[in-house]
């Protein structure tokens, strides 16, 4: 089974990654009340850390985001299992299928613990350092908005001062002037 179909079956649920009855069953080639029972002979190889069973609300809102249908399926909500759980089903379901695939969901987990402790490191020094750069850029748009505000506000006071002399020039030839002549 490919690693990335059983990584998208690994749900975060009660701040665990977990993955669902009736899906480790499929992959298992098992039908889930078989796996259900298979856990019931063994229950206590399954502390509340390895297994617990969803609350109806839990479900509900977990069934919108995987768009499973509300006709049909299962009375009672799912067990879910944490990695500690699927790895103890390989000891509860012996047949070489199981343990084919408890490897693999066992590399899933791996796989998506290293993702999550990997990658966030990077993602945020990336993040700092685009912050970074947008500061600077950000310091240098105002710097060099502010030098054309002065250069702006310097031209603006030269326009009024030649509109002022301008409008004093013109007051002066509006005045009457003397006649010249004889009268």
């Amino acid at each position: 089974m490919e690693l990335s179909i059983i990584q998208s079956k690994i749900y975060e649920i009660r701040g665990q990654r977990v993955m669902l009855d009736f899906d480790l069953s499929i992959m298992y080639g098992t039908e889930t009340r078989r796996l259900n029972e298979a856990v019931k002979r063994n229950q206590k190889r399954f502390p509340p850390d390895f297994m617990f069973q969803l609350t109806k609300d839990e479900w509900n809102i977990l069934k919108s985001q995987i768009a499973t249908s509300s006709w049909g399926g299962t009375r009672k909500p799912p067990h879910a299992f944490s990695e500690l759980g699927v790895s103890m089903l390989s000891s509860v379901l012996s047949s070489d299928t199981a343990i084919e695939v408890n490897i693999n969901i066992m590399r899933a987990f791996v796989a998506i613990r290293q993702l999550v402790l990997n990658t966030p490191v990077d993602k945020v020094q990336e993040l700092q350092n685009e912050v970074r750069e947008l500061k600077a850029y950000i310091e240098d748009v105002f710097t060099d908005y502010n030098d054309i505000n002065e250069d702006t506000r310097m031209q603006l006071e030269l326009i009024n001062q030649s509109l002022a002399e301008l409008q004093a020039k013109k007051q002066t030839d509006d005045k009457p002037r003397p006649k010249v002549g004889y009268i």
